[in-house]
């Protein structure tokens, strides 16, 4: 810069000061209302519209995959695309240090690189063009992060074009810059074509990328979801040994355990005793020793950290008399049956089943082959899946066993066929009821089909 261009601007810079322009209180005023306007905004963001709830962190959960947050996904799917080039791609520290801090630096440099005292954009194309191009890879990355870079099939289409977009172009069009940094003209088309080649490509990617599966995670927020969470997860998982109360002292019915004697958990020598903290490693770690398996996902368990408090918190709540019960979590498992009423499976089966069969009745457990987590696999599956559950018939051998009635092996006088059901407890005569009228009525699936046949008086079981 020389001395007549330094003149130059002292003298304009002579000339704003004296308009009454200072730094204080002028500068700093505007700074406070700008800054408490987006303090405002982010509390009404935070307070309606806020951020989807998500599970607590659980390191032993491999299945889970990291993302960085939405300003960091173009380094991110930038990492990916460098990532797949051959040789290159193979020295990660190129990408993580050797690329970022090439283009921080450039950043840092461009005053250096452009002295032009000119502010006017048309007089500023090199720093310009450079910009636009960044960003627009930057935005283009952002948008298509979602995007695998390799298909389901193998294909590496959408890979490659993701690379031309994020690496290839605007490598090209920097090199190209150097040569025409003399030439607006040719800079500008440079810029233009870059930028709208990046655009186009990445739109055709976003076309061509397969439909993503949005997967739901219910979170349980308040203190009577998580004690439904719990009841649910403990019915699956803890009813075969413990019952549905937790009150079980001898456990019947599992195999490897029968017989074992077991503190009632719902007991106030457990409960009184035992810390949340301490209940839940119990679940996680087990009990190998007494027979109980881990549970957790880091032993090789099912259940991951929420699911496990979830549980603690159904088992404090419901039987420890020193908590108090939310009214909103005593609603009865089923709505209960009017004469003449036909239950369906949606409202009044699915929540018994769950409540009580599950436990026993899903894949990997000694059921005879018998599963209950959908409608169609209690009218179909078991060993005996042709007796087992038949339209009016109060012979089906779910109705038999429910009514603690064994059914004996035809073949082998005096061996039991299949045992009184659940093994641990009988069923209280309403639910007993509830099966009851659904099998002798037709099985239906939905209210819509059991409100059609309740016009009639439904069958009662005989004694």
């Amino acid at each position: 810069m020389n001395d007549e261009t330094k003149q130059k601007i002292n003298k304009r810079y002579e000339r704003e000061l004296d308009k009454g322009e200072r730094f204080w209180p002028d500068t700093i005023f505007r700074d406070l209302i700008m800054s408490l306007g987006i303090f405002l905004l982010l509390i009404l963001l935070a307070s309606f519209v806020g951020i989807p709830v998500e599970p607590k962190a659980d390191p032993s959960d491999t299945s889970y995959i990291p993302r960085p947050e939405w300003y960091f996904l173009f380094l991110f799917k930038f990492l990916a695309l460098y990532g797949q080039l051959p040789l290159i791609g193979k020295i990660e520290w190129l990408a993580t240090v050797l690329v970022p801090g090439v283009a921080i630096g450039i950043l840092t440099l461009l005053p250096f690189i452009e002295k032009s005292p000119n502010r006017y954009y048309s007089k500023r194309i090199l720093p310009i063009s450079i910009m636009t191009i960044m960003v627009t890879g930057i935005v283009m990355l952002t948008l298509m992060s979602e995007v695998p870079t390799v298909a389901e099939d193998g294909s590496t289409l959408l890979g490659t074009l993701q690379t031309i977009v994020g690496i290839f172009i605007p490598v090209i069009a920097y090199v190209l810059f150097a040569f025409f940094k003399s030439n607006t003209r040719l800079m500008i088309w440079t810029t233009s074509l870059a930028a709208l080649s990046m655009i186009i490509i990445s739109g055709t990617v976003l076309a061509l990328a397969p439909e993503k599966k949005a997967e739901e995670t219910e979170v349980a927020t308040t203190l009577v979801d998580q004690i439904f969470a719990g009841q649910d997860l403990y019915s699956i998982h803890c009813t075969e040994c413990h019952g549905d109360d937790g009150s079980i002292a001898v456990i019947q019915g599992v195999e490897g355990l029968e017989g074992e004697k077991i503190t009632p958990i719902n007991s106030r020598d457990v409960l009184y005793t035992i810390t949340d903290s301490a209940m839940a490693e119990v679940i996680a770690y087990g009990r190998p020793s007494s027979g109980m398996t881990p549970f957790g996902k880091t032993y090789g368990g099912e259940l991951s950290k929420s699911e496990i408090d979830y549980i603690v918190v159904f088992m404090r709540y419901m039987w420890d008399d020193r908590f108090e019960v939310p009214q909103e979590a005593l609603k009865p498992l089923f709505p209960p049956l009017a004469a003449g009423e036909v239950p369906s499976y949606d409202v009044h089966i699915q929540p018994i089943v769950k409540r009580y069969c599950i436990s026993c009745h899903r894949a990997g457990k000694e059921n005879n082959n018998y599963l209950m987590t959908t409608y169609e696999e209690i009218l179909t599956t078991g060993d005996q899946a042709a007796n087992n559950v038949i339209a009016g018939d109060e012979g089906s051998y779910l109705l038999q066993v429910i009514q603690e009635h064994a059914i004996m092996n035809p073949e082998k006088p005096g061996e039991e066929l299949i045992g009184v059901m659940p093994p641990n407890r009988a069923l209280k005569p309403n639910v007993v009821d509830v099966f009851f009228r659904w099998v002798m009525n037709g099985m239906p699936r939905t209210a819509v089909e059991a409100g059609a046949l309740s016009t009639t008086p439904a069958a009662t079981p005989t004694p």
